[in-house]
């Protein structure tokens, strides 16, 4: 790899501001905020808006959407096309 092109790759803290979660992980992200962390050193920290502890998907909260039913609502309401 070519030297000097390459952002810093360091330990950054993503915080989730919805689930008051953070994680340490190592990313190129920069932030001017600090936080200590666990271990009692500073890290740089990123705030998220949604992480895996707040997302519909991860938390089992996501809604199924009824596609048959809706297909056959649109069917009543309109009636089966001719196909032409």
């Amino acid at each position: 790899m070519r030297k000097g092109i390459h952002p810093e790759y360091r330990p950054v803290v993503f915080r989730d501001r919805a689930a008051v979660y953070a994680f340490l992980t190592r990313s190129t992200m920069t932030s001017e905020r600090t936080v200590e962390w666990e271990d009692g050193r500073p890290y740089p920290v990123v705030d998220v808006e949604v992480s895996h502890v707040s997302h519909p998907f991860y938390t089992g909260t996501a809604r199924v959407l009824d596609t048959a039913g809706r297909v056959e609502r649109f069917e009543r309401r309109y009636g089966k096309g001719d196909g032409a």
